[in-house]
This record gives structure tokens, sequence and C-alpha cells, in this order.
């Protein structure tokens, strides 16, 4: 609408086709500015990346606090400096899987101990552990802390060689909120019993080596494209 019209509209007219106009441009304005909409993109994949990678160290958000968060990060990283599709590239993404894969393997156990307790809908939300996790806002973090050493020493749940990930301490703070912790090691003492000597050691046997995956990362960098010429 011209500028003429309006100061027509408004001179000799009703002022309801200006109000229109007005309503209109209103409509067109998002209801969410840029800034809004950033935030919620930056938080939406902060939660991807808990969840693809579940950091054994939520709260850092450096990942360098804890070894095996410091290898994958490292590893997420030179891939991303990696071209697509070369050789150096597919090694570092089986190297990032079987990472993940270790990890996931721990949830699951958790949440099977979970939904047999009867947290059948709930199992989800409760495993989940943002990067906003702070200690300062557990209820019961010496307890918590106590129950997940338990868990590490008188179980199979964790590889006995590493320290217990700091991120199912949170877990069990809200189980011991909900009176179900200590069902839960119950429960894990039951389905997933210390292993014997030999056991343990076959498992480490299968267990990711840090310092040699952060040697094949650095060949990766350096000689991964000079493979796939040879290739």
């Amino acid at each position: 609408m011209g500028a003429a019209f309006k100061k027509f509209c408004v001179r000799f007219c009703c002022c309801c086709c200006c109000e229109d106009d007005d309503e209109e441009e209103d409509e067109k304005r998002p209801l969410l500015s840029h800034d809004t909409l950033e935030y919620f993109d930056r938080e939406a994949k902060k939660r991807r990346d808990q969840e693809t990678n579940l950091w054994n160290e939520p709260g850092d958000p450096s990942h360098s606090e804890r070894d095996d968060d410091r290898t994958l990060y490292n590893l997420l990283q030179s891939r991303a400096q990696t071209q697509r599709g070369s050789q150096g590239y597919r090694r570092l993404s089986i190297d990032i899987e079987a990472m993940r894969d270790m990890r996931r393997e721990v949830r699951d156990k958790w949440k099977m101990i979970l939904e047999n307790l009867g947290f059948m809908a709930e199992a989800e939300s409760l495993l989940t552990v943002s990067a906003t996790a702070s200690y300062d806002r557990m209820r019961n973090a010496a307890v918590a802390r106590s129950l997940l050493q338990t868990l590490h020493t008188e179980t199979s749940i964790f590889s006995r060689k590493e320290s217990p990930p700091e991120r199912y301490l949170f877990i069990l703070d809200r189980l011991i909120y909900l009176d179900a912790a200590e069902d839960f090691v119950a429960k894990a003492r039951r389905f997933y019993p210390p292993k014997d000597d030999d056991d343990e050691e076959e498992e480490n046997t299968s267990l990711i080596n840090l310092p040699l995956l952060l040697s094949r990362m650095n060949q990766n960098i350096s000689g991964g494209e000079d493979e796939d010429d040879e290739d």
C-alpha cells in the first residue's frame, strides 16, 4: 500500500484500512527472533551430540578431562578435517563407531535393568543426561558416588580397568530420589555379576586401545591422502 493512499485513508476514510495493513505487517513478522532460533538450534545440536557420543563426563564441554572422552573427541575432530570417502576417513569412522558401540552397550544394560524395575516408559528420560548437568544440582551426590563405585567393583556393567563414567552418577541420583537405587544395584548384581579373571582378561583384549587409536589417528591425518593415491 502506497504512502499517498495511506494518507488519503487517514484523512478522508475510516482507519480500518490502515489498521488492516498494520495487522498484515505484524502477521509477517516472525514469532521468534533470529537469536532465539540460533539458541534453540545450538541446544538441539548439544542434545544430539550427547545422545550420539554419550560423553562419560557430560559436564565437560572440552571433552578433555577423561582420556576416553578426549580420544573420541580427537577422533571426531580428525575425521572432520579428513576428506570424506578417503581411506583415512573410513578408518576414523570405524574407530569412532567402535567407541560409541561400547558406550551404547553400557547404556543398554542400564536400560534393561530400569525396564525390569518397571520404568518401561521412563527409562529413556532417566538415562538422558544433558551437557548442562551439574554436581551442584544433585540431591544425594555422596550416596550416588558410593553406589556407582559398588556397581563398578561388584558387577560387570562397567570395565574395571577404567573409572566408571560420571554420566551415570546423575542417573543414580535420580534413582535415589525415586527410592529405586538400591533395587537397581541388586538387579545389576543379579544380571551382571562380576567376571572372573579369565573372563576379565578376555574382555580386556577386545577393549579399545586408546594409545593405539591416537597413533592411528595421527597417521590418518598425515598419510590418509597418500594411501588413497596408491589405491
